[in-house]
């Protein structure tokens, strides 16, 4: 067994016990329920669980998909959502694993500290991220509903992450540079200033990504502006507005971007496909948010290959 399966291995379970404590998030926090008390009880008799029927997937197959007081029968969704977050984790810990032996396990290291500390939080905050995510997909397609607990407090978690990585800039990185010429800058003392920076690395980086967060907001605010006044009636919600920021807060300006547009290619294909089956009409509400929650899962995986790609392709 290598260490890299060994990784992997350990970020499924860990995923795993990840995924049953978000069953309770997606079940309780739509309702405002608290995810702490009572204890994890059958939604049909309201019999609290045993430890041992409380396994993630595994006690679902060995109760044969029904639960041992009522007999009633288990969503799929308990075992889908945990193997989903378990599935993500083990790639997050694969990543992991190559970030590890990358810079720091190889005889001969490369990259710098900021380099080493910028990409493992990032893979700590895709893992995080991946989480949320995939908690709204399954939210938002049942209730219709994006929780605040959710999509604000991970607004707050990535703009943390990103000023967490400020920390470890070194000298002159992520500057921005206003000219190549001299720039005079007299402080009252007469000292002049003959840099040409015109924002420091941290004020750059952590200003840049608040920036996206306010710019992908205003983007949908403006969206949902103009077909409430074109249509006279709400076509999307805040909760929406809300998740493309928080997105934006982990990954940032394009890669939300790109999240949009394949949320929204996403629902038209799927809105398209009822339709033709007769089953909605061009008036009926979509889970919109489940198909941009999953385009951040896309985005968070893909996003960076795909973004550099198509700048390369338009040079």
């Amino acid at each position: 067994m290598t260490s890299r399966i060994l990784f992997e291995i350990v970020g499924f379970i860990v995923g795993l016990l990840f995924g049953s404590f978000l069953n309770v998030c997606i079940s309780r926090l739509p309702e405002h329920k608290s995810i702490v008390h009572p204890r994890s009880h059958c939604p049909k008799c309201g019999t609290t669980i045993r430890w041992q029927d409380n396994v993630p997937v595994l006690s679902w197959l060995l109760l044969h998909r029904r639960c041992r007081t009522c007999g009633q029968p288990i969503s799929w969704r308990y075992p889908s959502v945990e193997l989903a977050v378990g599935v993500w984790f083990a790639v997050q810990a694969s990543r992991l694993y190559t970030l590890l032996n990358f810079y720091f396990w190889t005889p001969n290291k490369v990259g710098t500290t900021f380099d080493a500390s910028s990409s493992l939080i990032m893979n700590l905050a895709i893992t995080i991220l991946g989480f949320l995510l995939i908690g709204l997909v399954v939210m938002d397609w049942q209730t219709h509903l994006l929780p605040d607990v959710f999509t604000l407090t991970g607004i707050a978690i990535g703009l943390f992450l990103v000023s967490v990585q400020a920390i470890f800039l070194g000298p002159a990185q992520r500057q921005v540079l206003l000219t190549r010429e001299s720039i005079r800058l007299s402080s009252p003392g007469g000292v002049s200033d003959k840099g040409n920076v015109f924002l420091t690395g941290p004020e750059a980086l952590i200003g840049g990504r608040i920036l996206a967060v306010c710019s992908v907001a205003l983007l949908l605010l403006m969206v949902r502006w103009i077909y409430m006044a074109l249509r006279h009636r709400e076509g999307m919600g805040l909760g929406d507005v809300k998740l493309l920021a928080m997105i934006a807060a982990f990954l940032g300006f394009w890669p939300a971007i790109l999240s949009l547009f394949v949320g929204v290619l996403a629902a038209s294909v799927y809105g398209v496909f009822l339709i033709l089956l007769r089953k909605e009409n061009l008036t009926s509400k979509l889970a919109f948010g489940s198909f941009l929650s999953a385009g951040g899962l896309f985005a968070a995986q893909f996003g960076d290959r795909i973004i550099e790609g198509y700048s390369i392709l338009m040079r």
